[in-house]
């Protein structure tokens, strides 16, 4: 069977996506799950992450420059531009970063079991070179097996336009930085779609992951590396749409799908088996 770690992001931001990644873990369907931690819900969300959830999936940090972050915000659009231009301090950046560090092990008095960026913010320059260093003062005396591990959102050739930006914005430097350091990462990420459609085209989106994650477990030594992380944002539906959030119908359709007994058998029939990343639980 192909391994994948299915991933659901945005944890904390809303009681509804909270409701529906923990049914999804407690189901094992997720394998893991990526906590906003500044968010103002974050200290009550953290209560429901107990210890056999998480020995069912890992759970990370899905770092935030754009929507909760108080200290450095802004539109994705320009954080990128302030990125690349090197405008961005990258003390203030570190700093932003213990801060979110920092109340997820006041919450779980644990290290994260890994790290991405809400929007893919990990990746950009400045902000990668500082986690990266970040990483290394809080996690780098840790044995392997207890680090955090990387999801780098380095989508398969074919996915598409908007997959190939993502790579673009720093999926291969943050790979080899985080190498460098001795931090594991999940080199391939699956799941970028356009959050259109209804639950028949998200399910055809699931069947065209499903073979490119075929294609990738034939790659010489793919074996070695983590597996493939698939990205999801599902939420339970709500009587009143967010209107300040521009994937909230997605977010119900993706849970639609995914929660369905025909998708868990699914899985099966494709062959694929979730798995956690980090290394003592996946093993």
């Amino acid at each position: 069977m192909a391994k994948l770690i299915i991933c659901a992001d945005d944890y904390a931001q809303s009681a509804a996506i909270d409701a529906a990644i923990l049914t999804l873990i407690e189901r094992g369907v997720l394998t893991a799950a990526s906590c906003m931690t500044l968010s103002p819900r974050w200290a009550e969300s953290a209560q429901s992450l107990t210890p056999q959830l998480r020995r069912q999936a890992d759970i990370g940090i899905h770092l935030d420059f754009t929507q909760f972050s108080q200290t450095i915000r802004c539109a994705h659009s320009l954080l990128v531009l302030r990125c690349l231009s090197g405008i961005l301090s990258k003390q203030a950046v570190a700093e932003n970063i213990q801060q979110q560090l920092d109340a997820f092990e006041r919450a779980l008095d644990t290290p994260p079991d890994y790290v991405d960026g809400h929007l893919h913010v990990h990746q950009l320059p400045v902000i990668r070179d500082a986690l990266i260093s970040v990483l290394q003062q809080r996690y780098g005396q840790l044995p392997d097996s207890e680090r955090p591990w990387l999801r780098i959102s380095s989508p398969p050739v074919g996915s598409g336009l908007k997959a190939r930006m993502i790579h673009w914005l720093g999926a291969q430097k943050l790979k080899q930085l985080a190498n460098a350091a001795g931090f594991r990462v999940s080199p391939v990420l699956l799941g970028v779609y356009d959050f259109e459609g209804d639950a028949s085209t998200y399910q055809a989106h699931w069947m065209f992951w499903a073979r490119q994650l075929k294609q990738l477990s034939l790659v010489p030594g793919a074996e070695k590396e983590l597996p493939p992380v698939l990205m999801c944002h599902p939420a339970r539906p709500t009587q009143k749409v967010d209107p300040n959030d521009p994937i909230a119908i997605a977010r119900m359709v993706e849970w639609q799908v995914m929660q369905s007994a025909d998708f868990s058998a699914w899985l099966g029939i494709a062959d694929i088996q979730p798995v956690k990343g980090l290394m003592k639980g996946a093993h």
